[in-house]
C-alpha cells in the first residue's frame, strides 16, 4: 500500500484535526504483513522492552542508549547515542508503540510505531523518553535524534523498521504527513534513513543519506 503524494495533499487539512489513531479510525493489517523478529527469532511484542544492538562486533558494534546532549538546556537526558564498541555497557531498553491497537501486540515491518525508552523516570522526564527528530544541526549538517516527543500528536516522530540489505534491520524516519495517512506503508519516498554521526567523540543517531545503522533487537 503506497502513500500517494496527491492523496497526502488532499488529506492534510483532515489530518491536522486527528491527533491519534482511535477506534473511530480503524486500520486494517495488511494480509502480507511481516512481523519483526528479535535475535532469538521471536516476534517483537509491544508489551515488552528490547535493546537496540548493532549487527556488527567490536568497534563497529555498540548498543543504543539515552544520554545527555552536548550544550542542551533540557532538564533531562535527551540524546540518543550508540556506544563506541560492543564491549562495555548495555544499551537503554526501548519499547515500540504500534500504529494501532487493531494490530494486536505485534510489531511489523513497514508499520510506523513510536519508540520510547523503557526506563523508570520522574514525572518531569516522562516526555524525554519518547523518540523524535530534532531541528537541523548546522554544525553537523543533519537532523539529530533526541527525546522529548509525544505519542500520536502532530509533533510526533514515527519510525519504520525495514529489513536491512546487510544483516538485521534498518530504522527509517517518516514525516507526519505520510504516516498519519498511511500508518502501514511499503513506500519509503517520504522517509529518511537513521544512521550515526560523530558528536563530541560520541556516536549520535541522526538522519543520513547513506550507511544506515544495521540493528537487531
Amino acid at each position: 500500500m503506497k502513500c500517494l503524494f496527491l492523496l497526502c495533499l488532499c488529506l492534510v487539512p483532515i489530518v491536522v484535526f486527528s491527533s491519534t489513531f482511535t477506534s473511530q479510525n480503524p486500520i486494517n493489517l495488511p494480509s502480507d504483513a511481516t512481523p519483526v523478529l528479535d535475535v532469538t527469532g521471536k516476534e517483537l511484542d509491544s508489551h515488552l522492552s528490547y535493546r537496540i544492538i548493532s549487527t556488527f562486533w567490536g568497534a563497529l558494534g555498540g548498543d543504543v542508549y539515552l544520554g545527555k546532549s552536548p550544550n542542551s538546556d533540557a532538564p533531562c537526558a535527551n540524546g540518543i547515542f550508540r556506544y563506541n564498541s560492543d564491549v562495555g555497557p548495555s544499551g537503554t531498553p526501548v519499547r515500540f508503540i504500534g500504529s494501532s491497537s487493531h494490530f494486536g501486540q505485534g510489531i511489523f515491518e513497514n508499520e510506523l510505531p513510536h519508540i520510547q525508552f523503557a526506563i523508570s523516570t520522574s514525572k518531569l522526564c516522562v516526555s524525554y523518553t519518547i523518540w523524535k527528530v530534532g531541528n537541523y544541526d548546522a554544525s553537523l549538517g543533519t537532523m539529530l535524534l533526541e527525546t522529548g516527543g509525544t505519542i500520536g500528536q502532530a509533533d510526533s516522530s514515527w519510525f519504520k523498521i525495514v529489513k536491512s540489505s546487510q544483516l538485521g534491520y534498518n530504522l527509517l524516519y517518516c514525516p507526519v504527513t505520510s504516516t498519519m495517512i498511511c500508518p502501514f506503508s511499503s513506500d519509503d519516498q517520504f522517509c529518511s534513513k537513521v544512521g550515526v554521526v560523530h558528536q563530541n567523540g560520541k556516536r549520535r543517531l541522526a538522519l543520513v543519506k547513506d550507511n544506515p545503522l544495521d540493528i537487531s533487537f
